[in-house]
């Protein structure tokens, strides 16, 4: 008998244990993988029924193990970070629905104030036509200048109108950029990888280029 061959054999052994290991570690890594993509929980038996290895597996080989922690571990900080990101978002745009309402009703006032002084202007304007030829020349300069107070009042009103139309719009508009956030962060837990967009210090959203290219803004 070659004294060789049990060394030979010894090595192919081992040769063929270390193989049988690195295909195992390959199977738990794509595994990982694909538990981090579709948004499924991370825990010891999930990983090994979707690798399709041990327990004992996991628990003993010490690589094995490294990877299956530290996945658990970047899981657990990942959704601490989307669920603080979507309590933010959801909060700015509780704000900024309550802001585009409150725009809406002062726009709706300001409308119902207009139309009301229009039709003060015309009844004055039919009274001056009607006893005009009655008036003294002092009743009608009277008449005259509380109709001009009447449209300057109309004029700051269309102005003040005009300016809570351009804040409604605004609003609509941030509006419409917090429901893409959302939108977002729920992608998001699908697909870790991808960037949330900014948002500035006070309130606006910042989004980002793809989210721009995707969805210019209304």
């Amino acid at each position: 008998m070659n004294p060789t061959e049990p060394t030979a054999r010894t090595a192919a052994a081992i040769l063929a244990r270390q193989q049988h290991t690195a295909r195992l570690l390959r199977e738990v890594t794509e595994a990982l993988r694909q538990m981090r993509r579709d948004g499924t929980r991370l825990t010891v038996r999930g990983v090994g029924h979707r690798a399709g290895v041990s327990r004992t597996f996991l628990y003993e080989n010490s690589h094995a193990r490294r990877l299956v922690d530290d996945a658990i571990r970047a899981s657990a900080e990942t959704g601490r970070t989307e669920r603080a990101a979507r309590h933010d978002a959801a909060a700015q745009d509780t704000s900024w629905r309550e802001r585009a309402l409150n725009a809406e009703s002062a726009l709706t006032a300001a409308n119902r104030e207009v139309l009301q002084h229009r039709a003060q202007i015309a009844e004055l304007m039919g009274r001056l036509r009607d006893l005009e030829h009655s008036w003294s020349h002092d009743g009608v300069q009277r008449l005259t200048s509380e109709n001009t107070t009447l449209k300057q009042r109309i004029r700051q009103l269309d102005e003040t109108n005009q300016a809570l139309d351009e804040r409604l719009k605004a609003a609509r508009s941030n509006t419409r950029f917090l429901d893409r956030r959302i939108a977002d962060l729920e992608s998001q837990l699908l697909d870790p990888g991808r960037k949330l967009p900014a948002t500035s210090t006070d309130g606006y959203v910042i989004p980002a280029r793809d989210t721009l290219a995707q969805h210019p803004p209304g």
